[in-house]
């Protein structure tokens, strides 16, 4: 398993590399250099601040565009769903898992709110 510090760089890149192979943008790229939490918040701020950049016009849809990926052993087409629901989000989501799953082996008092966040309930 990867340490805290590759699932968390795991976990933004697939939300922004996601994002901006949707929208069609340049991908973000960091020098991959952090060493402790708050390298790693600063991370996680400027992945949020791409994303943020990026229009909703620029993803809607893009559902059957196709998105390339290369891979060492190979390249690999997707559509923009397929992309998102089968690669993007689980990628995501299983880093971001396990990066929770390592705090918690260390003795870190998070939850399932802290991963889950507040539910958004309709007025």
């Amino acid at each position: 398993m990867f340490p805290l510090v590759r699932q968390v760089r795991e976990a933004t890149n697939h939300a922004a590399n996601a994002c901006g192979r949707l929208a069609g943008a340049e991908l973000l790229t960091f020098a991959n250099t952090e060493a402790n939490i708050p390298d790693l918040k600063e991370r996680i701020a400027k992945t949020i601040d791409f994303i943020k950049a990026l229009k909703s016009g620029q993803i809607d849809g893009t559902e059957d565009k196709e998105i390339k990926i290369k891979f060492t052993s190979g390249e690999r087409k997707f559509t923009g769903q397929v992309f998102l629901l089968n690669f993007g989000l689980p990628n995501f989501f299983f880093h971001c898992t396990t990066a929770y799953d390592i705090l918690r082996s260390c003795g870190v008092e998070v939850g399932k709110r802290d991963f889950m966040g507040t539910p958004i309930m309709l007025p």
